[in-house]
């Protein structure tokens, strides 16, 4: 009985984490994909930064990304093509007072 109780312990745990820890990286991977698709615009490919940034609010708010916005994208272009680059970090709390600090660096290659 007492394994049992361990092991339902360690799953629950598991359990916990998987969920605070999903909707973030899941967040990062829409942020990659807009990201992505917004390099590969053929309308975007003289477009001044003012206008990839609007663009990625736009995607962003379709997309329901929160953590960053067009002011915190850093664009530039590397041989003839837009790279845009962002890093931010993410602070999950636990429980009580134990947090997750999770740092991403987004790009778009």
């Amino acid at each position: 009985l007492s394994g049992l109780l361990m092991w339902s312990v360690i799953l629950i745990m598991v359990a916990i984490f998987g969920m605070k820890l999903v909707p973030v990286y899941i967040e990062y991977a829409g942020i990659q994909k807009s990201f992505a698709a917004i390099t590969n615009d053929l309308a975007l490919k003289d477009a001044t930064p003012r206008e990839i940034r609007l663009s990625f609010n736009k995607r962003a708010n379709i997309d329901n990304i929160d953590v960053i916005s067009g002011r915190d994208i850093e664009i530039s272009k590397e041989n003839g093509r837009i790279v845009l680059k962002a890093d931010y970090s993410v602070t999950i709390p636990l429980f009580a007072n134990i947090s997750i600090l999770i740092d991403f660096e987004a790009t778009s290659d």
